[in-house]
């Protein structure tokens, strides 16, 4: 792959001709922290290079100097699909500078910097954090995984790499039982993904529709499914749609909230909401997703439940 990626860069490879390989330029762009930041759930480490599928297409990625290298397993005209999944052209300066000067944010970004949110598919994005509640990643990855696997198209793959599906559209999986879905290790989120995928397949709901209303409308038009609540709804704005003002709060962001923001105090949990709704400013889905991804890999390295707010930052 790298030969005819080198190849390809020498002739100042055209992204719109046919192939099944190109480079992204993108600075400032941290591919990892990107991929496994729980955001998606479709996305591996294989010998250096993270492999997924983004829509019906498997991916491969490898960070290189500048950019990214980017493989497929069949010629594709065109990567704007990719670019636009990845927020390659975003305008990343301007995000850092509208987060709040405080020690907790200052940490988060020196410790994540080069963290982008993806753009996903919206039915997708939506049906992984139905099935993501009270659960790790790795639990949700796990779900994903096998869902796809009875209920997904298979797609094409390089030689030497196993079977992958693309995710189960809202007919698929609105014409299953709540039993085969539980099979997949769902439990209790059988019954919510089932009815939410027979309102989209129905048509009660246009995901499509959801992009031209306002942060709010979306929101009022998603907890109204079931088995999605406040914090399921922001995750799809700002994932899938885009809404950097959407602020996810699950357990662990809100134990990180209290301990970096109020660390001698007990905010009500509408002082929180006031707090989060108004403090991180008009990129507060970004700033939260920061704060998350440090949460979460300080709670890996050392142990605690939450992090301590970091001192001389």
């Amino acid at each position: 792959m790298l030969q005819r990626f080198n190849a390809l860069t020498d002739q100042r490879f055209n992204m719109h001709v046919d192939s099944t390989a190109c480079f992204i330029p993108a600075r400032d762009y941290d591919l990892a922290a990107t991929l496994a930041s729980g955001q998606a759930f479709r996305w591996s480490l294989h010998d250096g290079a993270w492999e997924g599928i983004v829509g019906s297409r498997w991916v491969r990625l490898r960070q290189c100097g500048g950019g990214i290298e980017a493989e497929t397993a069949v010629p594709v005209a065109g990567w704007s699909w990719l670019t636009d999944y990845l927020q390659t052209d975003l305008d990343f300066g301007s995000i850092l500078q509208s987060f709040p000067d405080d020690e907790p944010m200052r940490a988060s970004v020196t410790a994540c910097r080069g963290l982008r949110l993806l753009r996903q598919e919206p039915w997708e994005c939506l049906a992984s954090f139905i099935l993501s509640s009270t659960k790790q990643i790795v639990q949700i990855e796990q779900i994903v995984a096998l869902l796809c696997d009875r209920f997904g198209e298979p797609l094409k793959v390089p030689a030497g790499c196993g079977p992958v599906h693309a995710f189960p559209n809202a007919e698929r999986l609105a014409a299953a039982s709540e039993g085969e879905l539980r099979a997949c290790k769902m439990g209790f989120r059988a019954p919510n993904l089932l009815a939410t995928a027979r309102r989209v397949a129905g048509g009660e709901l246009d995901l499509r529709g959801l992009e031209s209303r306002s942060a709010s409308e979306a929101r009022a038009a998603l907890v109204a499914l079931p088995g999605v609540g406040e914090k399921i709804a922001n995750c799809v704005l700002l994932f899938a749609y885009g809404f950097q003002e959407a602020f996810p709060v699950d357990v662990w962001v809100g134990k990180a909230i209290r301990q970096l923001y109020f660390p001698k105090r007990r905010p009500t949990p509408q002082r929180l909401r006031r707090f989060v709704g108004t403090y991180f400013g008009p990129n507060a889905g970004y700033a939260q997703q920061y704060l998350f991804h440090f949460a979460r890999t300080r709670r890996q390295k050392v142990g605690r439940a939450a992090p301590r707010a970091p001192k001389g930052v």
